[in-house]
Formats: structure tokens, sequence, C-alpha cells
């Protein structure tokens, strides 16, 4: 098939292409104080024009760099968008991180305006300020609650939003030629933004795409996964992923669909439930909470309701990896009664009963989730990629959904395996480098392959994730062993949110695993077992009666040397202030080794 013939234009002139030609469709709809306020592309384009000219008025040279340390809010796109229609490149920062780690991305990104979002933004930046000599203005997009700052700040340091969008407003009517201007340079080999990794291993990285890389990815997404102008998104996960850029911004710029921002990160349920979208993304962390929720609420429902889902459930399995269209009429029917009778309810719950396509990536996510998922009627599809392909690169067809593979190469990814298994790529999809940072950049491009440091196998054509090439462990006998396999069959249950498998150079597999204190808790309250904190749920016997019984089960799908033997229960869970996890929730296995090193010994002892 033909590949999606999408306008050979940037980012930003494809958004004043929109405004052009679908003026009054809706582009955003951000729900504030309760009420969905929509933004058309017409107003999408001018108002991003007025951010352009603000920021030039603030300052900025046009091959600048703009930071924004925000949640997911028009005013991110807006940013973003203002940027590139100035010639400018945006740099996302994590508004989760600490302090000293925003500015360290400050500091390296040589950013010269930082959008914070509210107070507690502002005052990470202001508390390592001398740390940042290129930073010139702080621009607040909410000023409730800003309180007097010292008196040697410079006066005009911190400045609103809303103010520099109406300067911008003024500015453009004095320089009217200023937006066209850029956009005539503009070229899709530019800097489009900068997406910091998240230094699971070492301090985050800067990875530069282009324009080229933005569209390659909607080219590439939009052949395997059918997106097009009728979608509707909802954007919740950090747009300083690359994940999310895909779903928020490369994507609904080029087929000039429609994005939702809900009210909060804290909302995101309800939310769905409102904007009921046609497309979802989520990272394994949040197929396993909208599952755990689903597993938590058959707790309390009991009775007649849990064995008739429990039926459902059992009844429905074998069609998992089968699409709908694909199942004999039989099937077909049997689905239609159990979807009316159980799916249906469990779709609203989780507010995706209208999704056409619901996708995993970022992270391996346990089989078990997936299959769970597909069974109640969502077309959860896996997909792979990474910050320096620019997002997909490998992902499966909606149409043939095989158990454990993560699908086919996407357009514009010419793919290859090398001699260890490390999954190589060539292509419009590789970045264009790391920032200030070359000898990182030639050992991850080499000889014109982009090294993505995924050990992988494929089987008719299919890729299996099998780990990264850092993490595989080699045991005291000398066997190969993928920890991600392992912890994902544990973390399949409800009941275990982290598991930390330890084996390198070991006689035997051990485990760190914390518990699921939402999903424990409830099972606690139904066992009549009383607890006051985290600690003291996770230190009951028979909570660890509870998680021997899960990871036996778990033992029971892997090959005996897999097998965990002992494991520690975490006392507490883990934290990103104290560098136990990144801000996308990675677990940083170097330092969990080091924190819980006694531990670990004593599991061997």
């Amino acid at each position: 098939m033909p590949l999606p013939d999408l306008p050979e234009l940037t980012l930003p002139q494809m958004l004043r292409e929109n405004a052009h030609r679908h003026p009054d469709r809706k582009a955003i709809r951000q729900k504030d104080f309760g009420i969905w306020q929509v933004t058309t592309w017409a107003g999408y384009f001018n108002r991003a024009a007025d951010v352009a000219h603000g920021l030039r008025w603030l300052g900025l040279s046009e091959r600048g760099h703009v930071a924004i340390l925000s949640e997911n809010r028009i005013e991110w796109v807006l940013a973003q968008m203002g940027s590139g229609l100035g010639g400018a490149i945006a740099v996302g920062v994590y508004p989760t991180s600490p302090a000293p780690e925003v500015a360290y991305v400050l500091g390296h990104a040589d950013a010269e305006i930082v959008v914070c979002e509210d107070q507690e933004q502002v005052d990470k930046v202001l508390e390592t300020r001398d740390q940042l000599p290129r930073l010139r203005r702080i621009v607040v997009i909410e000023t409730k609650g800003m309180r007097s700052y010292p008196d040697d700040l410079p006066e005009d340091l911190i400045l609103s939003f809303a103010e520099m969008e109406a300067q911008g407003r003024e500015d453009r009517t004095q320089t009217p030629d200023l937006v066209k201007d850029v956009l005539a340079r503009q070229t899709l080999d530019d800097i489009a933004l900068m997406i910091y990794t998240s230094g699971s291993t070492g301090k985050p990285k800067g990875a530069m795409l282009t324009y080229r890389n933005l569209r390659a990815q909607a080219i590439a997404v939009t052949d395997r996964l059918g997106m097009n102008a009728g979608d509707s998104h909802l954007s919740y996960l950090p747009l300083c992923h690359v994940a999310e850029q895909m779903t928020t911004m490369m994507v609904p710029t080029y087929h000039a669909s429609l994005v939702n921002f809900g009210e909060s990160l804290r909302t995101v349920q309800e939310d769905l439930r409102e904007v009921a979208p046609t497309v979802f993304l989520g990272v394994p962390r949040i197929w396993e909470k909208l599952h755990a929720a689903i597993h938590i609420g058959m707790i309390e429902a009991g009775g007649w309701r849990r064995k008739l889902y429990e039926r459902a459930l059992a009844d429905s399995a074998p069609m998992a990896t089968t699409p709908v269209a694909q199942r004999p009429l039989g099937a077909r029917l049997r689905f239609f009664l159990w979807y009316i009778l159980v799916f249906r309810a469990l779709q609203n719950f989780v507010g995706l009963r209208r999704v056409r396509l619901a996708m995993t990536g970022a992270a391996p996510i346990p089989p078990d989730i997936v299959a769970f998922f597909r069974t109640i009627g969502i077309p959860l599809v896996e997909v792979y990629g990474a910050t320096e392909t620019s997002c997909v690169i490998v992902g499966q067809r909606p149409d043939r959904l095989v158990p454990g593979a993560v699908g086919e190469p996407v357009a514009n990814a010419e793919i290859r395996l090398d001699d260890t298994g490390e999954l190589l790529l060539k292509g419009d999809l590789v970045f264009a480098g790391y920032y200030k940072n070359d000898e990182a950049t030639r050992d991850t491009i080499r000889g014109g392959w982009l090294h993505t440091g995924d050990v992988f196998a494929v089987a008719d054509g299919q890729y299996r994730v099998v780990d990264r090439m850092k993490d595989i462990m080699i045991t005291a006998g000398g066997k190969n062993l993928s920890p991600s396999e392992i912890e994902n069959k544990v973390k399949a249950s409800p009941y275990i949110k982290e598991c930390i498998v330890i084996g390198e150079a070991r006689k035997f597999v051990s485990a760190l695993i914390q518990i699921d204190h939402e999903t424990t808790a409830k099972w606690a309250e139904e066992q009549g077992i009383s607890y006051t904190t985290f600690r003291s749920l996770a230190e009951h016997p028979k909570v660890r009666d509870l998680v021997e019984t899960e990871v036996a089960r778990s033992n029971a799908q892997l090959a005996t040397v897999s097998n965990i033997r002992k494991f520690h229960l975490l006392t507490k869970e883990l934290d990103h202030d104290d560098g136990e996890v990144t801000a996308t929730m990675k677990v940083r296995r170097a330092s969990i080794a080091e924190r819980y090193a006694g531990e670990i010994e004593r599991l061997y002892a």
C-alpha cells in the first residue's frame, strides 16, 4: 500500500496550513473550572503567533531555547508552537522533577526563557537561579498564589503568560511579517525540539529531533495504526516525553484532529469518561492501574456480579488475540452477549468505550495485562520506540495480534539485528544527535545505524523485546536471564506494583517487591486485617503470604532457572525524590542496588 501523503511541511508550517484550510474546526478542548473551552485551528495559530512575538519581545534569539515546565495544558503547546513560529526550539522539563534536576536540564539546554505552570515550578527555578547564567526571563501561567519575592530579584524577571501573549499580540501589529519570514526559511532539517532522556543510568541527555523526524513519525503511525482527522485524543502523559509528543503534537497537527486537555493529571479517569477518546496511549503503569481499579471494583461488587465477571473473562479469553472482524459468527455472538452484560460497563468505567485504538509502549508490559484488555473488548496494541527513534519504530497491526510480540517495523524504519541481537535503525526516524554531547552521539549512531541498546528476537516477521542489553543478567551458573521478563510476570498481579529482579553473578534469582498500596489495602480490608501505614501493611504476615502466592503463580509460568526463590518486601514506595526512579517512573537499578545492598545480601546469606 502507498504511504500516507502528508504535506512536506514543518509542524509550525502545518499549523498555519490548518488555520487556512480548517479555520473553524476544533483543534483543542481544555477543561477549566468544570467547563470545556474550545480553540479552533485559526485560534490555535493566532495565539501561537502571539506567543512567538511575545518570546521575541522578551529577548529570545531566533535559535534560542525555550524550556517548558508544566503539566499538559494548552499553554504548553502554545509555547512549543510559538517557539517554532519564532524560529526557536522548545525543551520540555518534567514538572515532577526536583529543583536540582530542573536546574541540570535548564542549564545544560542553555534555556533563555522558561515557561512555568505555577509558583511551585517558579520556586524550583529561583532556587537554582545562580546555576543558570543564560536564563533571561521566567513566564508563569498560573499567577494565583504567587507570593512576594526577594528585593534582589530583577523587577522584570518574572511575568505572566497572559502578559507575554498580550505584548506579543501588540508586537504583531508592529512587525506583522516576523512569523511569515521565519516559516519561509524553516526547513524539515531544522531542529524542532529537545527531549531529555529519563537518565536511568546517569545524567539525562538532550536528544535533538528535527521536523523531518516528526513528519516521518506521523507517517509511520498513520500507516500502521490508521490515524485520521476524525480522531480525538486525551493528552495527559508528560509532553516532555516523545510518546505524548506523538499523540498530541505530531499526528494531530498533520491530520487536523482534536486534542483534549483535562483539568489536571489527578482527574484523568473522570476526563476519560467525559471525552471518550477514539485514540488512547497508556504506558504500562497506566494499564496496570486501570486493571487494578477494575479488580478492586469486582472485589467490592462481590456475589453474583463477581461470578458473572469471572465467567465472562473465562469465556472470552480465547478470543483475545483474534480481531473482531476475523472471529466466527458464534464467537462474535458470544462476545456480544458478554459485552451487553459485563464488558460495556467496564469500558465505560475506564472511559474507553469509544476507543478504536489503544496503545501501550515506553516500557515492557505484562502479557496478562494486554490479554485482559483485549478480552474485555479494548483493542490494545503494543508498540516499541525511543526518544532517539522519534517514537514508534515497531508496532503491532490491529489485525494481527501476536501475544508477546511488539509487531513489525513501521514505514520509514529500516531495521536489522546485529550479532548480539541488538536492534539497529536507519532512516528519517533517527534523531539528529545529543545536544553538546558528540561522544554520546558517535556511540549511539555508528556507521549510519542507530544502536537502540535493546535486544530483540524475531520470528515470522514479529519482533519481541528481550531486554535492555545492559540489564541482561548472567547467573553464577552462566545462565542468561532477562529481568524484565521475570518482573513483568510478577507485576501482572494486581497486588504488586514494582518488582526488581536480582541475579547477576548470583546462585539463584531473588527480588525486591513493592506492593500496590491501593489494591492490597482493599484486600486487607476484605480479610479483616488492620494496619496504619504502608510499612505496617507490607510487614503483615498475611500480606507476605499473599505476595508469596502471587510469586509462585508467576514462577509457574517461567523456566526453573528464572524462578524467584527469595524476595524482600519494600516497606516504602519507590520515590523519584530519593533517586530510586526517574521522572517517567523507570527504576534506577544501580541506585536501588546501592540503597538496598543490605537487604539484598541477607537474601543470599
